[in-house]
């Protein structure tokens, strides 16, 4: 895969920061830190970008500011801008049907629910963008008490005792941004969905 952007979805604004459903904020945040770089807004494309290594090796990350649901224009906005192709970007988003502690990497596939992930069909022009879903667990097991408690659980902080496996994740997330750059997108799945974050903690 000729990985050029990372894109973390999330909602802009401290009120939704470092909450359930910003998880790909989070990652992409970690890996602009890692490279001792930092974000700048750009209104062309909506979003903020940080810009790690130079010229091939170049990557670009991005944090799109339109709000969740409509992800997909700031994403399309950067494709553009960049001249650069929907199999050319990882998105990392949050995913309730995976437990905390748990990855999963596709190379594409349907939306699964989730808004933000909707919005980057509809502008791309289809399902045939890579995706990094980062599990951050059920708000209940029971599917009527799902459907009541969703919204305030995706909008919520992780709790105190979740953050170490958080951090956990966050650096395998890390780990396999880098190996997809270079090992390609199928032997990088082989190591992120065989991760188990819950299993080192106990």
């Amino acid at each position: 895969m000729d990985l050029q952007l990372v894109v973390g979805l999330g909602n802009p604004g401290p009120r939704y920061s470092r909450t359930r459903h910003n998880v790909g904020f989070l990652a992409v945040e970690r890996l602009a830190a890692a490279a001792g770089q930092s974000f700048r807004h750009n209104s062309k494309l909506q979003g903020l970008l940080a810009e790690v290594g130079v010229g091939p090796g170049r990557l670009r990350l991005l944090m799109p500011q339109t709000f969740m649901n409509d992800s997909g224009r700031s994403v399309r906005a950067t494709l553009d801008w960049f001249d650069l192709r929907a199999d050319q970007v990882l998105v990392i988003v949050d995913d309730m049907d995976l437990p905390l502690g748990r990855l999963r990497l596709r190379a594409s596939g349907s939306a699964g629910g989730h808004n933000g992930l909707r919005s980057l069909i509809d502008h791309l022009g289809g399902e045939g963008f890579a995706r990094l879903r980062i599990g951050i667990g059920p708000p209940g097991g029971d599917p009527r008490e799902r459907k009541s408690r969703t919204v305030g659980h995706v909008l919520g902080s992780f709790a105190t005792e979740e953050q170490p496996i958080l951090e956990r994740v966050l650096a395998e997330v890390e780990r396999g941004v880098a190996l997809i750059r270079e090992r390609g997108l199928e032997r990088a799945g082989n190591q992120l969905n065989s991760f188990r974050a819950l299993a080192e903690a106990s």
